[in-house]
């Protein structure tokens, strides 16, 4: 127990700050100076942005993993709390025997939940380190390989915590490519698919912004318009973008 508290107390104190410092590190590098934004030309400050905001996506996917190992630290941390006081829980009772004898074995069916939860952690686990791998490609610039890696996460754990996710990078797999047919295609399918998970919202943004960038402005419009119903609970950062999207493109 004290190593996961360990594990816990680091994933939570000490990554988070890091990726701050990163983050401040991309927006010093990315942002130009109001001088130099008056001299440079308009095409490349727009390319620096996308290029910011490319690497604010990439650090918030980050965080979201760190999230997501943090529960299941969290989780892990319960069951073993849990199973610390059935085991207390058994050696109180059998203590009370004659002569100190130990409790006879009629706990078989109780004692049975452990071994199928257990026999599903490996499971899990793989899932967890394909998922971690394809995006530590996605992070290294080798997309295609990312493109692998989440598309076989998503045929083996279609249900999985962090398919949304996946299907989510899928899409930034091909966007950063500028295979923006494809990307549109992966947005949509996030979008349909996995429309409650924490990346829906960034599924249908990035569909709208892909629709623009493919010259099919009226549809991106509709998607634009359609986030603020289906998503009024988004973040503020997300409702900026969309507003920003939406004036970009002349949506009335």
């Amino acid at each position: 127990m004290a190593a996961f508290d360990l594990r816990l107390s680091s994933a939570m104190k000490t990554s988070p700050s890091r990726l701050l410092a990163r983050l401040l590190i991309v927006i010093a590098l990315a942002v130009p100076t109001a001088a130099a934004a008056q001299r440079q030309d308009p095409v490349y400050i727009e390319d620096r942005l996308n290029q910011l905001q490319q690497a604010i996506t990439m650090l918030t996917g980050q965080l979201e993993q760190l999230q997501y190992r943090n529960q299941q630290l969290q989780q892990q941390m319960e069951k073993m709390q849990a199973d610390y006081e059935y085991r207390l829980e058994q050696m109180e009772k059998g203590g009370g025997r004659p002569g100190g004898a130990p409790p006879p074995r009629p706990n078989t069916q109780a004692a049975a939940p452990p071994p199928p939860s257990s026999a599903a952690a490996p499971s899990a686990a793989g899932a967890d380190q394909l998922y971690n791998d394809a995006f530590k490609k996605l992070q290294d610039g080798d997309y295609a390989g990312a493109e692998r890696g989440f598309k076989a996460f998503l045929q083996s754990n279609p249900k999985h915590t962090l398919a949304g996710n996946a299907q989510y990078w899928l899409g930034e797999t091909y966007y950063a490519r500028r295979d923006y047919q494809d990307a549109m295609t992966a947005f949509a399918e996030g979008y349909k698919v996995y429309r409650t998970s924490p990346k829906g919202p960034d599924n249908l943004l990035k569909l709208g912004v892909t629709l623009a960038v493919l010259g099919r402005k009226p549809d991106a419009c509709a998607v634009f318009a359609k986030f603020s119903q289906d998503y009024p609970r988004a973040t503020d950062l997300q409702k900026r973008r969309v507003e920003q999207e939406r004036q970009k493109n002349g949506c009335g």
